[in-house]
């Protein structure tokens, strides 16, 4: 119990704190939108923290999430994962296009998703795999 509230808190942070610099633009803004995806994210983040650290998802360059290495999962949980994976990745390209609009700059959009992907891998816990910009993958 102790691990997720951790790790919640971790998401909380970053979906809180990314990226202050973007143009003026507000990265904390909420909204009902915004709140409902970071809602989601949240409640998600529980189900697939353990693949975090046992390595088998990481996280992208681009600020998604990516299977990384399928062979750590019994191939009957496969699906499963693949559809947490695309669920997340739904919802972090939709909080990046809600912050941009929120901000009155949809626009903005690729801007504010490299700030949170990089936000997501500078606090990604020691252990977790991401994303290198010749796309291979390194350990935190």
């Amino acid at each position: 119990m102790r691990r997720s509230a951790i790790h919640l808190a971790l998401i909380g942070a970053l979906l809180g704190s990314a990226g202050q610099g973007l143009a003026q633009g507000n990265l904390e803004i909420d909204t009902p939108a915004i709140a409902a995806l970071r809602a989601s994210m949240q409640q998600r983040h529980q189900q697939i923290v353990s693949h975090y650290e046992s390595g088998t998802i990481g996280l992208t360059r681009d600020g998604l999430v990516a299977i990384r290495d399928a062979s750590q999962v019994p191939l009957a949980q496969r699906s499963r994962l693949s559809a947490l994976v695309a669920a997340e990745n739904r919802d972090r390209e939709a909080l990046y296009r809600e912050i941009a609009r929120a901000n009155g700059h949809p626009e903005w959009g690729g801007q504010v998703q490299a700030t949170f992907a990089q936000r997501w891998i500078d606090k990604a816990r020691r252990g977790w795999w991401v994303q290198q910009a010749d796309k291979g993958w390194a350990q935190r």
